[in-house]
């Protein structure tokens, strides 16, 4: 899949992250037909500290691919991301990178 990958939102790592493990968790949003694309790269910049050309660069992926990695990290910051974006009324999930 191209596009740009999304920072890790930390330097740490976690026991979760090592041995068969090593695949980070992901967030993803997803294409709405709801939310304009200048409220969605507002809502990357406000949540992430995305700067505008990465915020605009992750909203066109979503925008013409279907969706976009936004963040990775352990699981439960992935989780906790999902919910932010939830909250922000974008549609997102997160899983396992594959």
């Amino acid at each position: 899949m191209g596009g740009p990958l999304a920072p890790t939102r930390t330097p740490e790592t976690t026991v979760e992250e090592h041995g068969d493990l090593d695949r980070p968790w992901v967030t993803i949003v997803w294409d709405d037909p709801v939310n304009l694309m200048t409220y969605v790269t507002y809502v990357f910049q406000e949540l992430f500290g995305y700067d505008e050309a990465t915020a605009t660069a992750l909203m066109l992926e979503v925008h013409h691919e279907g969706k976009a990695i936004v963040s990775s990290g352990p699981r439960e910051r992935m989780e906790h991301d999902t919910n932010r974006l939830h909250a922000y009324g974008l549609w997102a999930s997160f899983q396992r990178d594959t």
